[in-house]
C-alpha cells in the first residue's frame, strides 16, 4: 500500500505541479505528501491488526507502534528520494535531448536561410540586375551594391545568433526589398507599419526573410495586378500580409520555411506563430519577444 500509493502521489502531483516550472516545491510537496501518506497507513494498519487480528503486548505496544512508523517514514524517504532522483534523471536527459533537437533544428534554419540568399538564382539576378543598371544608371548601380553588400553583412554577422532587435531585422529586410524593386520594379510594394514601442522587441533571425521570400515564390508579380506586401505589427506580433496570386507554376520548396521558424520560436515563448489564409488573403503571424527573456 505505501509503495503503490507513492507511485499514485506522484502521478498525481505531476498533473498539479510540474517537475519543470517548481522543481524544488514538488520534491518538498512529494516528499511532506508521501510521508504522511505512509504513516498515516502504517498506522492504520498496526491499529487493525492490533485489533482484529492479534493484540499486541501491552507493555510493547507504544514501543513498536512508534518504531513501526519510524521505519515506515524511513522506507517512504527512500522510496520518494529514489522517485525524486529519477525524475530529475529524466528530465535532465530530456532536457539534453531537447537542447540537441535545438541545436539541429538551428542549424536547418542557418542552412535554408543561406541556402535562399547564396543559391546561384539568387546571385545571378542580382548580378543580372547589377549588369543592366551599371549600363543605364551608374549611380544608382552604386545603391545598389551598397544595399546587396549589406544584405550578406547581416547574414554573416547574424545567421548564428538566437534572437535579434526587430529593428535590426528591419534595416536588414529594407536592403533587400531594396533589392526586389529593383528587379521587379512596380510589380512588387512593400508597406512597412512598425510602431515605436515594439522596435526593440525581439525575433529569429531572417524570420522575415524567409516570410518575404515564401510571398514572392509562391505567388504571380505583374504591373497589372502587382504582388502587395505589408509588414505591420500588432498585439506582440509581427505579421507578414500579402494578396494571394499563386504561381500556376510554383517553384521547387524544400516547405522547411515556416516549419523551422515555428519550431525555433517553440524554444523561446508559448506564443504560436499563425497562419489565416482567405480566397484572397495569406497572413503569417510571428511573435514579438520582450527584450527581457
Amino acid at each position: 500500500m505505501v509503495w503503490e500509493g507513492s507511485l499514485r502521489i506522484d502521478r498525481w502531483l505531476s498533473i498539479k505541479l510540474s517537475w519543470e516550472i517548481k522543481p524544488l516545491k514538488r520534491a518538498i510537496s512529494q516528499g511532506f505528501v508521501s510521508i504522511i501518506y505512509s504513516t498515516s497507513v502504517i498506522y492504520s494498519g498496526t491499529s487493525a491488526f492490533q485489533k482484529f487480528v492479534c493484540p499486541l503486548p501491552e507493555p510493547n505496544n507504544t514501543k513498536m507502534i512508534n518504531a513501526g512508523l519510524i521505519l515506515g517514514g524511513l522506507f517512504t524517504l527512500i522510496l520518494s528520494g529514489t522517485e525524486i532522483g529519477v525524475q530529475f534523471f529524466n528530465k535532465w536527459k530530456a532536457s539534453l535531448l531537447e537542447v540537441e533537437k535545438y541545436k539541429k533544428e538551428t542549424i536547418e534554419a542557418q542552412l535554408e536561410n543561406l541556402k535562399s540568399q547564396v543559391n546561384p538564382h539568387f546571385l545571378f539576378n542580382n548580378l543580372s540586375v547589377l549588369s543592366s543598371l551599371v549600363y543605364k544608371d551608374q549611380d544608382k548601380a552604386v545603391d545598389f551594391i551598397n544595399q546587396f553588400s549589406k544584405v550578406y553583412r547581416y547574414i554573416l554577422d547574424n545567421k548564428s545568433k538566437e534572437l535579434v532587435e526587430l529593428d535590426i531585422e528591419l534595416k536588414f529586410i529594407k536592403s533587400y526589398c531594396y533589392l526586389l524593386n529593383i528587379r521587379f520594379g512596380d510589380s512588387i510594394k512593400f508597406d512597412f507599419k512598425i510602431t515605436d514601442n515594439q522596435q526593440l522587441q525581439l525575433l529569429p533571425p531572417m524570420a522575415l526573410q524567409l516570410l518575404i521570400e515564401n510571398t514572392i515564390k509562391h505567388n504571380e508579380t505583374s504591373l497589372d495586378e502587382p504582388l502587395k506586401v505589408n509588414i505591420y505589427t500588432t498585439n506582440d506580433y509581427l505579421i507578414v500580409a500579402n494578396n494571394l496570386q499563386l504561381r500556376k507554376v510554383s517553384e521547387p520548396s524544400s516547405k522547411m520555411g515556416l516549419k523551422n521558424i515555428t519550431s525555433r520560436y517553440h524554444h523561446f515563448t508559448k506564443m504560436e506563430v499563425k497562419i489565416n489564409e482567405t480566397e484572397k488573403l495569406f497572413e503569417v503571424h510571428i511573435p514579438l519577444l520582450k527584450s527581457n527573456l
